[in-house]
């Protein structure tokens, strides 16, 4: 796949300054980190910004691709390009909730250590209030996962015995059969069926865990909601996943998936706060006043202008929920219905016939022309 060019990656202009160029970065890399975006490609969309900035934030590179494109930097290792970055630098006095430190470079542009596989990330859904949303702060979160057995430290063999090496296989966990078909050599390997392909077999088994070197646990932590959390956001607590299914592999990573709790007052999108509210004819024709209510408790006046037609929106500027990662909040919208009554009282029915009359005459007469 064609690369794209580094200006339009960030969407800056080719002759944009420094600060430009960061702040694009900025932007972008909190949209795409893939500790709070788990959409398909945003890891991949992630790695080009943070290349398209390790170049352009440097003026020698920035030249040398300016000069010759891609290929005026293609020399450069992954080392060479981030190494010199401070991410958590960068987004030093940013409420993030997740990492934006140095362990960034290790994790996506170096190649990963051999080893025992990390075990499985766990995800975990949250809702909490809009105020909290608005404020920021910590919230407890319980979920279950597989940790090593205390008792026999993983290995799911009794206290005072060890696992012994599979004497079918001879500890591969697999079975490798052969056949000549002529001068042809035929190999099928399966899954050992002595051992089951873990290569050793327990003769007595842990009495807690029953042989499988886990057991099923129930977890409470802390965690910390930054200010302004977008809905769906992710944040990542590193090391509290499911244990590795091998040896000496390092447990996966817990994801706190947050959401805004269903709330009788608004509704929201993104920093900014709906609500509707349903008014009678008289007010929507000679105006009226309302007393809405805010984040934390308030209460706030809203004049409604004589003449409102039905399904006007009036905003309040700033009294939506704070920017995440930004400065500013975002508006509430006030959406206002009319009622129409269904079954006018006698009065009603009266006075709106009168009405009827008025406006017939005021047709008849050319007062609407």
């Amino acid at each position: 796949m064609a690369q794209r060019d580094y200006y339009e990656v960030l969407g800056v202009a080719r002759d944009a300054d420094a600060k430009a160029i960061k702040d694009a970065f900025r932007k972008l890399a909190l949209k795409y980190h893939p500790d709070r975006n788990k959409e398909p490609g945003a890891e991949e969309r992630f790695k080009e910004i943070a290349a398209a900035y390790a170049v352009l934030s440097d003026p020698k590179k920035r030249a040398e691709y300016d000069a010759g494109g891609h290929a005026g930097v293609a020399g450069y290792s992954a080392e060479d390009l981030f190494s010199g970055i401070d991410f958590q630098d960068l987004f030093r006095g940013f409420d993030l909730g997740f990492d934006f430190g140095g362990g960034l470079f290790d994790h996506f542009f170096r190649r990963h250590r051999a080893g025992p596989a990390r075990g499985a990330n766990i995800e975990v859904d949250i809702a909490i209030p809009l105020e909290k949303v608005a404020s920021g702060g910590e919230e407890t979160v319980r979920y279950g996962r597989l940790a090593p057995c205390p008792t026999c430290h993983g290995s799911g063999a009794a206290p005072g015995t060890t696992p012994k090496p599979c004497s079918v296989c001879h500890g591969s966990g697999q079975q490798v059969n052969r056949r000549q078909e002529g001068n042809v050599s035929m190999q099928t390997i399966t899954i050992c069926p002595a051992c089951h392909g873990r290569g050793t077999v327990i003769e007595k088994p842990c009495p807690d865990c029953a042989g499988r070197g886990e057991v099923e646990k129930t977890e409470s932590l802390t965690v910390k909601i930054p200010v302004g959390v977008e809905d769906g956001m992710a944040l990542r607590v590193p090391g509290r996943g499911m244990a590795s299914a091998e040896a000496g592999g390092p447990p996966g990573d817990l994801y706190v998936v947050v959401h805004a709790a269903p709330d009788p007052r608004f509704v929201r999108d993104g920093a900014d706060l709906w609500r509707q509210e349903t008014l009678t004819v008289p007010d929507l024709v000679l105006g009226t006043r309302l007393t809405l209510p805010t984040l934390g408790g308030g209460t706030t006046e809203v004049k409604v202008p004589a003449g409102t037609q039905p399904d006007t929106v009036l905003r309040l500027k700033g009294k939506g929920l704070p920017h995440f990662g930004g400065a500013g909040k975002g508006d509430l919208f006030l959406r206002l219905k009319a009622q129409i009554p269904d079954k006018p009282s006698r009065e009603e029915r009266e006075l709106y016939e009168k009405l009827r009359a008025l406006n017939q005459g005021h047709a008849k007469h050319g007062f609407w022309s």
